[in-house]
Order: structure tokens, then C-alpha cells, then sequence
């Protein structure tokens, strides 16, 4: 039996950064996040339709999911929709990893069952995507998806779940203009071509592609975001200075637009919310209709750049 499609939103939310400690040089952002501040977030998020949040266990070890749960207890379960992961790499050593991970998740969001469950990274898909069946199976996971994986993997992954009557129902890996990897491996079309859903996540790469920094506003030192991209800001400024025009003339900003070409690419971008000026920016990419010609524009600037935005915890694809 195959189960129907995961409702296709137009971008899902991200909360990275809601593992954050708060403490600086220990979070991501070195942002104090409040629980007030979130579910204020959450209440515009959820007043503009975006019903998709997206967490994973490795987010601050637990913190994100531990606060995404808290936060999302003020709407009924079956208005919003989760998807949390596995990751090989944290798996602990009973008899079922990927289960007890589940129950992990399941505990600290508050819920009995996850809507998208990932495998978060190829450690050995013939080892661990079969235990993604028993999960399906007794309805504690809706949909399965795989991230981070490249082409072969995923096939793997869809021909182990096809034996079991399942599929790979989606893919998460990072995408934008300026790491355009799963587009280069074909993993875009194989997506297209079986009715996946791929979800983009860094379509910003970590704000680099906010247009709210340059050589001579750089990102807040003392950051891993800093040592990773201030280095390539001055080759950045011709794009994010596009992105910007693009957006003026739409009455949107540099990040609206990267978030939309994103979403005219047939992906889902995953976009990390912690004010509820980025859930407006969320509204403001949904109404942006980019031309081809823009489109091109965008990804021969980016090319032009020539920067390497890779994470060191991915493959190249």
C-alpha cells in the first residue's frame, strides 16, 4: 500500500537555530531566543498558512525540538505538520536506533506520531533505511524522506522501501543559488520524475545572501558563519545587489528573492525563522514572480562568484 503524497507547502520553517543555548559563542547566532519571542513567530507563521515546521535531534541536542514542542502546544496537532530526523552519526546502541531516536523525538515534541521522518545522513542506507518500514507501518511516521544523500543513495534508499510497499517520498539537501550541487547530479530531475519533493535548506546560506552584509558590514565575528563567509563577501556583492534591484522592483528584499528563485526551481525551501519579520519575508517570496531571464541572471552572478559553500558534514553530490 502506498500512502498519499505529503502536502506540497511553499516553504517549510526551520529551526536550526532554536537550539541555540543563547550563550555566545555557544549557539549558532548568539541570539537570546524566548519562548515568548517564538511563539510569536509560531502565531504569524501559522497565521500566514505556514503549517510546516522542520527540527532535527542534533539542533542543540534536543533544545529545538524541545522548544518547537512547547511552543507549538497552543494549536490543535492537525494544524501544523512535523519533520524531525535520524542521524546515523548520534545513533546509541540498542537493538532499534532509529526507533529509539523516534521515541526521543516523539517525547520531546509532545506528539505521538511525525508527519516527515529523515534520515538525516548516509551513514549506510542498507542498513538503516529498513528501519524506517516498521515505523510506517504502525503510523508513527507518515512520510519518510532522505537528506543529505546523493543520487545512488537515494535510489537505494527508494528501491528498499519499494520492496516493502513505501517510497522515498522526499529529499533535503542543501540548495541555493550558490551551491547548486543536487541540481548538477541530477538529483532535481529524478525528483521531478518520480513526484518527490525536494526541500532546499541554507537557500540563504546562513544570511550571506541577505543582502544585510557586505566587506564593510560583515557577518559578527566570532561566529562560524563569519570565519565561513566574510572571506567570500566581496565576491558575493554583485549578486546580492541583484537579488536587492529584483526585490525593490517587487517591493520585496535580497532575501525574499533568493527564497523565491528557490521555489521557481520546483523546491521547497526550508527557511529558519527566529523574528516575525522573517515569516512577512516568507509572505513577501510567495508573491515573487521571477522571469527566466531573471533566473539566469541570479546563476550567472552566482557562478561568477566561484565561492565553495559545502558544509563540512556533506558529500559532495
Amino acid at each position: 500500500m502506498t500512502i498519499d503524497n505529503p502536502k506540497t507547502p511553499t516553504v517549510a520553517l526551520g529551526t536550526w537555530a532554536w537550539g541555540d543555548s543563547g550563550e555566545t559563542g555557544n549557539g549558532y547566532f548568539g541570539s537570546s531566543l524566548t519562548q515568548a519571542g517564538l511563539e510569536e513567530v509560531a502565531d504569524k507563521a501559522h497565521a500566514a498558512g505556514f503549517t510546516l515546521w522542520d527540527t532535527a535531534i542534533v539542533y542543540g541536542m534536543g533544545r529545538s525540538e524541545t522548544v518547537l514542542g512547547e511552543v507549538l502546544k497552543r494549536y490543535a496537532r492537525s494544524d501544523y505538520q512535523l519533520s524531525t530526523k535520524f542521524t546515523p552519526q548520534a545513533a546509541g546502541t540498542g537493538d532499534d536506533p532509529v526507533a529509539d531516536m523516534l521515541e526521543q523525538s516523539l517525547a520531546r515534541l509532545g506528539t505521538d506520531y511525525i508527519d516527515l521522518y529523515w534520515i538525516h545522513n548516509p551513514a549506510d542506507v542498507a542498513r538503516w533505511t529498513p528501519h524506517l518500514i516498521p515505523l510506517l507501518k504502525s503510523g508513527k511516521v507518515k512520510h519518510v524522506g532522505v537528506s543529505n544523500h546523493n543520487l545512488s543513495e537515494i535510489e537505494l534508499a527508494n528501491q528498499i522501501l519499494g520492496e516493502a510497499g513505501f517510497r522515498v517520498e522526499a529529499i533535503q539537501n542543501h540548495y541555493s543559488l550558490l551551491y547548486r550541487s543536487s541540481e548538477d547530479a541530477g538529483i532535481l530531475d529524478y525528483c521531478r520524475n518520480h513526484g518527490i519533493l525536494f526541500f532546499a535548506y541554507m537557500v540563504l546560506e546562513q544570511g550571506a545572501l541577505s543582502g544585510k552584509y557586505s566587506p564593510e558590514n560583515p557577518l559578527p565575528e566570532g561566529s562560524n558563519r563569519a570565519e565561513t563567509y566574510n572571506g567570500m563577501l566581496p565576491q558575493l556583492k554583485a549578486l546580492t545587489d541583484k537579488l536587492a534591484s529584483i526585490g525593490q522592483s517587487q517591493g520585496a528584499a535580497a532575501p525574499d528573492v533568493a527564497t523565491a528563485w528557490a521555489i521557481a526551481k520546483g523546491t521547497t525551501p526550508i527557511i529558519g525563522v527566529t523574528k516575525p519579520d522573517h515569516v512577512e519575508g516568507l509572505v513577501r517570496a510567495g508573491s515573487i514572480t521571477l522571469t527566466a531571464d531573471e533566473i539566469a541572471e541570479l546563476e550567472a552572478l552566482a557562478d561568477a562568484a566561484n565561492v565553495n559553500t559545502r558544509g563540512w558534514w556533506e558529500q559532495e553530490m
